[in-house]
């Protein structure tokens, strides 16, 4: 602001220097500060000193008391208090110690408040009647640990030498012919090759993480004699899943057993590059562990088998995340030979598709790959891949590994016995007018809307129920004929425990008859039930006979014709290409539907064709998800709870989908609103569904956020003072 060379710039910089002194004044002295008062919790720490009980293992687990000491480097115990007293033991305490603190259940068993100290070698598990004592002790060793320097195993200082000197073959070759521990052995490892802490215990039926790695490493070994491997490896893997800090040993375990191999063209030797195949395509290492592995497989022989492997590994590396589950039987045996894998996904109809798919395939990939190969790139609507057994069907999110998909298929196949399929379909119907009738886009409409009328969620009469069932006949079986066989009723017409088409009260058949009902009671309501099924397979009989009459009255229409007078039908319905969503709302006691549209939020009384309400995109202020099961709309001044039902465990996850196809099409409807600044959207914490906000939410929210970044500083500028 001022003239070179003047009085006023003069002055500024002499302000400015004597700013940075005293800046630096400030600076040292809090920093003297803080250093002695450390020094001074040290030596307090240093003197901590007194009786405890400590568990004596012999012919039988016993408690003596002893004096126990405390000091900068370790816990020691003696005889006694007094100053000649005899040192009876004594347990080094580094940054790998741990401290278990006490627990309330050994207190109820053994009346005392115990705490578990872990070294390298000893165990200290030590025991006062006071719980005041017990928390001081167990503070005190867990600052001393704190304090400590981070070990560092050989295998570590190794690794950081070869990452120094990896343009230099001359030292990495001295690094590797010095140093043992880096190169193959056959025989066992009595320690891990990264540090862990000790007598960390996990939840999950393993022992200490130390433990499970010199485990692994011996079921490594196992590996060359092994006759089937795949075992081995998915135990290996599940594992590493369970125990993350275990990923990165078992790395450096194979990059050990796959370096200076006495025999590398054998069998054996290539089961190690074949696991580590499959850990690179289920796991990634960490920064330095990586640059290790890198370096490791950049220096195989060209052109060797361990040369292919290590490529192959390479790329995979490149594209891994973290995955779910443990890879499955075939996926292993596709990794072991390199190769993908053969995946079926189903479509509308009676079609399917065969495509090769990795380990790294994600949903949106496939959805990308049948939407090219079945001609849907221009298609105004969205497409999705569904998991989906006899009962129920799920939308599966495009980031999701398929390979995880099909692995969780095997699981629930094995524990319910039911045949699960993935599905392509129809998941956003944006503009159904625009869908030509000669496309496959065509049939997707048509069949997605006869699952709806089977579940009942087309809310028709029973007049228009029995034409639909006859169309669906006509177009699937051509004219009537006697020898043509018919499919089950419930495949064409809504189940009796539908809403809207439930005839019959459903409590007689699942009442539970207990053994205390007298025996007149349990007679009569046998003989009831009996009626009632008897009745219910005269209806259907009924209800067959006259889609039978009506399939006879369509002779000559074609399978073009069948479905376009299907669909008519069903466009009857105002809410026709909605997603609906089983809900219920404090206004209203009974269950209702909340479908999701193209272009509004209406809510639909069960088996009603009129809708109770309907919210227009533009009307909608605000959405998101409170809780794993409701759904809040804000609309005006109005705020709406619509909260879902759950058929199974896990039906939680349906609900997700409503809120991402309610984004989708909200951003579509408003993208002038948006490009406006009239509404933003947010992505509450832990989730990947975004919400809506107003303008003037949004600047609530950023005066929160300026008051949170002030008083951030302000205590900052108070802790420094």
């Amino acid at each position: 602001c001022f003239p070179p060379g003047g009085i006023w710039t003069e002055l500024c910089q002499t302000i400015l220097f004597i700013y940075s002194e005293i800046t630096y004044l400030l600076g040292t002295v809090t920093l003297c500060y803080f250093v002695l008062k450390w020094s001074c919790h040290l030596r307090c720490v240093s003197s901590f000193k007194g009786w405890l009980l400590r568990e004596v293992r012999g012919n039988w687990i016993k408690q003596r008391r002893y004096w126990f000491v405390l000091s900068q480097d370790s816990l020691d115990y003696y005889s006694g208090p007094e100053k000649g007293a005899r040192r009876l033991g004594t347990l080094v305490l580094t940054n790998l110690c741990s401290v278990i603190w006490p627990d309330k259940q050994t207190y109820k068993e053994t009346g005392y408040w115990s705490i578990t100290v872990y070294g390298r070698k000893h165990c200290y598990k030590l025991y006062t009647k006071h719980f005041n004592e017990a928390v001081h002790w167990a503070c005190a060793i867990q600052k001393i640990i704190d304090t400590k320097a981070p070990v560092e195993t050989p295998t570590q200082l190794l690794i950081r030498d070869i990452e120094e000197n990896k343009f230099n073959p001359e030292v990495v070759e001295h690094i590797y012919q010095h140093n043992p521990i880096l190169k193959y052995t056959q025989g066992p490892l009595y320690a891990p090759l990264l540090p862990f802490p000790y007598g960390s215990l996990d939840g999950k039926g393993y022992g200490s993480v130390r433990e499970e790695a010199v485990k692994l490493f011996n079921c490594l070994q196992q590996l060359e004699s092994a006759r089937e491997p795949i075992p081995i490896i998915q135990g290996i893997l599940q594992t590493c899943l369970d125990l993350r800090p275990l990923r990165d040993e078992v790395y450096c375990q194979l990059v050990k057993q796959t370096s200076y191999t006495p025999a590398p063209y054998t069998a054996a030797h290539l089961r190690y590059w074949q696991l580590l195949t499959c850990m690179s395509c289920t796991f990634l290492p960490g920064p330095t562990v990586f640059k290790y592995l890198r370096f490791h497989l950049k220096s195989q022989s060209p052109e060797s088998e361990m040369d292919n492997y290590a490529s192959f590994i390479s790329e995979a590396l490149e594209k891994t995340k973290c995955r779910e589950c443990v890879p499955s039987w075939e996926e292993i045996q596709m990794l072991m030979s390199r190769q993908e894998m053969l995946c079926t996904v189903h479509y509308p109809g009676p079609g399917s598709c065969q495509l090769y798919i990795s380990s790294h395939t994600t949903a949106n990939e496939v959805c990308a790959h049948l939407s090219e190969k079945l001609g849907l790139q221009e298609s105004k609507n969205t497409f999705a891949l569904y998991e989906q057994n006899a009962l129920w069907e799920q939308p599966i999110a495009g980031s999701a590994l398929i390979a995880d998909i099909l692995t969780s298929f095997s699981t629930k196949e094995s524990e319910s016995k039911t045949q699960w399929k993935l599905c392509f379909k129809l998941y956003c119907l944006l503009d159904a007018d625009s869908i030509s009738v000669d496309s496959i886009e065509y049939l997707f409409l048509f069949e997605q809307c006869h699952e709806m009328v089977v579940r009942g969620q087309l809310p028709a009469c029973e007049e228009d129920l029995q034409a639909l069932a006859a169309l669906r006949l006509q177009s699937l079986m051509g004219d009537f004929s006697t020898h043509t066989p018919c499919p089950p009723l419930d495949e064409l017409f809504p189940a009796q425990g539908c809403p809207g088409t439930q005839r019959f009260p459903t409590g007689l058949l699942a009442g539970t008859l207990w053994g205390h009902t007298a025996t007149a009671v349990h007679k009569q309501k046998v003989e009831q039930d009996m009626r009632l099924r008897s009745r219910l397979k005269e209806e259907a009989a009924t209800v067959m006979g006259s889609i039978l009459e009506r399939w006879k009255g369509l002779a000559g229409y074609s399978r073009m014709d069948s479905m376009a007078a299907y669909l008519t039908i069903a466009r009857q319905w105002s809410g026709f290409g909605c997603t609906l969503y089983e809900s219920s709302t404090g206004s209203f006691s009974q269950k209702l539907w909340l479908g999701v549209a193209a272009t509004s939020v209406s809510l639909y009384r069960q088996g009603e064709a009129e809708a109770l309400e309907s919210f227009p995109y533009g009307q909608i202020c605000s959405y998101g998800i409170s809780d794993s099961n409701t759904f809040k709309i804000t609309a005006g001044d109005r705020d709406l709870l619509f909260e879902t039902t759950k058929v199974q465990q896990n039906i939680s996850q349906k609900h997700g989908c409503s809120s991402k196809q309610f984004f989708f099409f909200f951003s579509r409807e408003n993208k002038s609103c948006l490009s406006q600044g009239r509404s933003a959207c947010i992505f509450p914490h832990g989730t990947k569904n975004p919400s809506v906000i107003s303008h003037g939410t949004q600047k609530w929210l950023l005066f929160i956020y300026w008051c949170t970044g002030q008083l951030k500083y302000i205590s900052e500028r108070l802790l420094l003072l």
